[in-house]
């Protein structure tokens, strides 16, 4: 089941944010990427389409594999500072971590991914789970 974008004054959704509650399936990666595009299109950014998607994608995968509960928030944000943050909010309030990997390990190069195509990430612990984000760099060169 999934739910349809938030619904915000259009001001502040073409300015701002995007947002959408999704079921905490892997089937809803699908619909993050496609509230990711609808937000960098507005913004004019779709250059950071391509790394963007797979760092949401992480994010997604990660709440999906390790976090609690039926649904999970996906919020694309248009930040001041000059960067656009991606972030899932989920109902666990166990942090990430990254943990060792070998050269034909299936998974666990989430974070590293996220570390590595992303300016900042990090957790913000909410009273009923986990915000994790990542800010990718928008500033569009003159």
């Amino acid at each position: 089941m999934r739910s349809d974008p938030a619904v915000l004054p259009p001001a502040l959704a073409a300015e701002k944010a995007f947002a959408q509650s999704l079921e905490r399936v892997p089937k809803s990666a699908a619909a993050a990427r496609e509230l990711l595009v609808a937000a960098l299109q507005t913004w004019h950014l779709v250059q950071l389409a391509d790394t963007a998607a797979l760092v949401l994608g992480e994010l997604v995968s990660n709440a999906v594999r390790h976090a609690e509960g039926e649904v999970m928030r996906v919020s694309v944000i248009r930040r001041d500072d000059g960067h656009v943050r991606v972030s899932v909010i989920d109902r666990s309030r166990t942090r990430p971590k990254a943990r060792p990997t070998t050269a034909d390990a299936e998974s666990g190069r989430g974070l590293v991914l996220i570390t590595a195509l992303s300016a900042a990430w990090g957790v913000d612990l909410l009273p009923g789970g986990k915000s994790v984000w990542a800010d990718l760099e928008a500033e569009v060169a003159p």
